[in-house]
């Protein structure tokens, strides 16, 4: 058996713009990605905190430094710019592997930096 378990977290991240006509996914600074794990095209959950909307997607890496977080596709009639998002990725684990694993998470700043 296996359980779902928080892999990796960039909290409080800010969008910086959308693109509705694209293939949907989120584009995410890549140096942000390896911080916490995330590998390219991985899924991902999304939950806003400007207005309570959740959804699940996939994170494609974006210009290293640019601190860019950009919402494409549909999804971009569900966030929008300036939105304060937090970035999910889970993977599967033994409830044994489980019981020491530690998710990877990046506290992030108004521009994207991790403070933490």
């Amino acid at each position: 058996m296996f359980v779902k378990i928080l892999k990796s977290k960039l909290h409080r991240a800010r969008v910086t713009e959308t693109r509705l006509h694209y293939p949907g996914s989120i584009a995410i600074d890549s140096e942000l990605m390896e911080a916490v794990g995330f590998l390219p095209y991985e899924s991902v959950l999304i939950a806003d905190l400007n207005n309570g909307n959740r959804l699940e997607t996939y994170a494609v890496p974006a210009e290293a430094g640019s601190r860019k977080i950009v919402i494409l596709g549909a999804a971009a009639r569900l966030i929008k710019p300036k939105d304060i998002v937090i970035i999910l990725g889970f993977g599967f684990l033994t409830p044994e592997e489980a019981k020491d694993f530690k998710p990877k998470v990046a506290v992030l700043d108004e521009n994207n930096n991790i403070i933490d």
